[in-house]
């Protein structure tokens, strides 16, 4: 790849030719010009992590590398097969540190027997001046006969918050053929398209006396705070550096440049987004993350649950209930309903949105904006591609979390410019899909024992390698659900029970991809409700579960034991939501 000499590539830019490239084959492109960033992690270590597992991987090829041919996706699949397709990796590493001097490369596969402890990998170290590197990848199957499939691309630096812009392609072995990755030019976020792409996003500017009110308030310089609750984009996935990339800082930063461009305006942030969880776990964690616990009462309230929610097991309980649990509270927020897209232009928009409809609240759809554009061609005005909007399948890059916040930059534009709605929202409507949690606490270990009667048994342990979520506009992770009970091999084979007075009530436990965890069984009165697998998933991550909605409060036992066979392994009660 020619020398960049010092100056950053832009992610919007094209690959360049590699520098003395060792095969003059056409490649087929993993990552392609990515801005990466070094991250903390359990271990020590300081890396970027670009996921291969399920569909990733194919995925990738399809969205980032063009290809089509069925033959070449299926052979993405496993590792055997991607050895059969692929001769060598060409990983390409430019800092935008002068001192980062290089970059170790590593190639994990997951292993057959235990997916994430065994498996062969491959590492190399790659030069951080844009120089391209030769992975090799060996065909002697014997070699690899615990690799299962593609687990994972692992890029380390020497310390964390290294900035680097990289790309990953695949060399493949004669008779296999992909398209040409042609370079996409800059996105111009100041041409008529762009704007045009922007003002398609607007679903409704809804009743806009609350946000109008929000608006007024910071034009006066008086304190108002924005809250953002969410899934993986709303915690800012595929944004670098995510605390100051991702949408929700940067559409709270131009809220605060537009209305209160005063250094020391009091705007505040409040981003409370968590990767891979949906308004089930929501209406849990609101109190605590978007209100943190009373301390808090914003202005503003920003859901974004679009893409997350296809495992709500009350297909729009929980999303109405959340909504309605911001929108009756007694300092009157603005709720604004937010609809994020996913690479196959998919979301839960057709579900969601009469929710919005039906309380005229004001609603963006970053889907309505982009998915349309996507299909044209660069002579039909195409603004941006899939390639630039998308790190990958599920997440915005920088340029895609740049359009989220300028979508909701359009709403508080038309918002500002509106005359005001004089009467307020009115909610006395009966609900439109329900609202039986719309009054849902957490109920954990701190304070459990004022609320229920708890015998933790042999769930006695405390849990501290627990999801990490990037709040505000934090660059660190703060734990999510620290306060829990965790069952061990040591802690005894007595079961966990609880009993209390509630009208629902939801569990949330922690999946995980260490096999030392274990299946456990999850009895309400008496009846075997839920066997909860943790690996069902396979990451570290909060899975909440409905034990119960009853249309009146009454008093319930729940126990919680391990499954047979599975006493010496661990489990994790995270908390409980609960309606009294």
């Amino acid at each position: 790849m020619s020398d960049h000499g010092t100056t950053a590539a832009n992610e919007t830019e094209g690959p360049a030719a590699p520098q003395d490239p060792a095969v003059g084959r056409r490649g087929l492109y993993i990552l392609y010009e990515t801005i990466i960033e070094a991250t903390i992690r359990p271990d020590g270590k300081y890396t970027q992590e670009i996921y291969l597992d399920g569909s990733q991987l194919v995925d990738r090829a399809r969205f980032t590398g063009g290809v089509t041919d069925e033959t070449i996706l299926e052979l993405l699949k496993s590792s055997s097969g991607l050895r059969r397709l692929v001769d060598s990796i060409g990983i390409s590493v430019h800092a935008h540190e002068r001192d980062v001097s290089s970059a170790l490369f590593t190639f994990w596969n997951q292993g057959k027997a235990n997916p994430y402890e065994t498996g062969f990998r491959q590492s190399i170290t790659c030069p951080a001046n844009g120089t391209e590197t030769l992975l090799v990848l060996g065909d002697d199957e014997g070699r690899y006969s615990d690799d299962h499939v593609p687990g994972k691309f692992v890029l380390e630096f020497e310390r964390g918050g290294v900035l680097a812009t990289a790309s990953i392609v695949f060399y493949l072995r004669d008779g296999y053929q992909v398209p040409e990755v042609a370079a996409d030019p800059p996105v111009d976020v100041e041409s008529q398209a762009y704007q045009d792409m922007i003002k398609k996003s607007l679903i409704s500017p809804g009743h806009n006396k609350r946000l109008k009110a929000a608006i007024e308030k910071a034009k006066r310089g008086e304190p108002v705070t924005i809250a953002y609750i969410g899934g993986s984009i709303t915690q800012g996935a595929g944004a670098v550096p995510l605390h100051s990339q991702c949408y929700a800082y940067q559409s709270y930063d131009l809220f605060k440049r537009r209305f209160a461009p005063a250094a020391d305006s009091p705007i505040r942030l409040i981003k409370a987004g968590v990767g891979g969880t949906p308004s089930e776990l929501g209406i849990v964690r609101y109190d605590r993350d978007v209100l943190r616990e009373g301390e808090v009462q914003p202005d503003i309230v920003i859901v974004e649950f679009a893409v997350n929610d296809a495992g709500d097991e009350t297909k729009g309980n929980c999303y109405e209930s959340l909504v309605l649990k911001a929108l009756r509270a007694d300092h009157k927020p603005a709720v604004i309903l937010l609809f994020s897209v996913f690479v196959n232009d998919w979301n839960l928009q057709d579900r969601l949105a009469p929710v919005g409809w039906h309380y005229n609240l004001p609603m963006v759809s970053v889907k309505d904006a982009v998915t349309e554009q996507f299909r044209y061609s660069k002579e039909q005005v195409n603004v941006i591609t899939k390639r630039q909007f998308f790190y990958d399948i599920y997440h915005p890059t920088n340029a895609g979390h740049r359009v989220m916040a300028d979508c909701l930059g359009w709403l508080f534009e038309v918002t500002d410019r509106s005359s005001i709605d004089e009467e307020d929202l009115t909610d006395v409507q009966p609900p439109l899909i329900g609202n039986d949690f719309a009054l849902t606490q957490l109920l954990d270990r701190r304070n459990g024992d004022r609320i229920a009667r708890i015998d933790p048994g042999g769930f006695s342990d405390t849990d501290t390698d627990l999801q990490m979520a990037e709040l505000d506009d934090h660059a660190y992770g703060t734990p999510q659900f620290p306060h829990n009970w965790m069952h061990t091999a040591d802690s005894g084979k007595h079961s966990f029970k609880m009993t209390f007075r509630s009208k629902s009530l939801i569990l949330v436990y922690k999946d995980s991809g260490s096999r030392e965890f274990g299946t456990a069984k999850i009895w309400v009165d008496g009846k075997l409700k839920k066997t909860a697998d943790p690996l069902e998933v396979n990451w570290t991550h909060c899975n909440a579960v409905i034990l119960y909605n009853d249309p009146n409060s009454e008093e319930h036992s729940v126990e919680i034991e391990m499954a047979e066979g599975h006493e010496d392994k661990r489990f994790t009660i995270l908390g409980f939501g609960y309606v009294p």
